[in-house]
């Protein structure tokens, strides 16, 4: 798979964002097989909350590790909403020192992630799952472009896209509802790689992406609004000015 370098997000961006969308985690340590991860959140102070099975190798470790805790890497999967013959579109690498989290502290710091993120897997904590705390010393990313470490003061002042918790159903419109724009979008493309099938891939503040899907390979391919939108207004607006047509209706995803 290839990609074309356009103006975009930056890699902090892309990463938080990743970070936002992933519902696939697994964390590793040296001694134990990788665990499944039910709850990742990203602090600004610099470590991720997660929630992992109490009967698993990885929660053993930790705890046995004590205070001074245990090198460990976080991989995190964004997946495409749309079922794509390749559907992963990055993955992200945080890694770190994990450390397990005083029995006092658990239903106080459970309730801080609820209060950001109130993901219902936090009911299980103290049942089937355990807090654990990845205090982060380095992030990669990897995706069409290749791989890039991400500086952790710039991840950590980064803010997720705005439109990261609806870009699902924005892509699900467009391709279900709008095939007339996917082949609008389709005509701006670069010639070289109009010869497949062309599937909405990502929708950000900064643009759309593309995916051709062909029989030479894939390529993603981003092409970026005039300037970057901050609300559904704005970005339902920038998507029909990049098709060529600001009045059309009917762009607005359903809820």
């Amino acid at each position: 798979m290839t990609a074309s370098t356009t103006p975009g997000p930056s890699t902090a961006e892309r990463v938080r964002t990743a970070c936002a969308r992933a519902q696939q985690a697994v964390l590793a340590v040296d001694g134990g097989d990788p665990a499944t991860v039910s709850v990742h959140h990203l602090r600004s102070g610099g470590d991720v909350v997660l929630a992992v099975p109490t009967d698993v190798a990885v929660t053993a470790l930790a705890r046995q590790a004590g205070r001074g805790g245990l090198p460990a890497v976080l991989e995190l999967t964004d997946h495409a909403p749309l079922v794509l013959r390749e559907r992963v579109r990055s993955l992200v690498w945080l890694r770190g020192t994990l450390h397990p989290v005083p029995t006092g502290a658990v239903r106080p710091l459970a309730s801080a992630v609820a209060a950001e993120n109130p993901n219902p897997a936090l009911l299980d904590v103290g049942h089937t799952t355990t807090l654990l705390r990845l205090v982060l010393d380095s992030a990669v990313v990897a995706d069409g472009r290749g791989a890039e470490p991400v500086p952790l003061d710039d991840l950590l002042t980064a803010a997720p896209d705005p439109f990261w918790a609806v870009e699902d159903r924005w892509l699900e419109h467009l391709e279900s509802d709008h095939s007339d724009l996917i082949h609008q979008l389709a005509q701006r493309l670069p010639r070289s790689v109009r010869t497949g099938r062309v599937r909405p891939l990502g929708l950000d503040r900064y643009g759309v992406r593309l995916r051709v899907e062909s029989e030479g390979g894939d390529h993603d391919v981003r092409l970026p609004f005039g300037a970057p939108v901050d609300d559904p207004t704005g970005l339902s607006r920038a998507l029909r000015i990049l098709v060529g047509c600001p009045f059309r209706a009917g762009l607005r995803a359903r809820r």
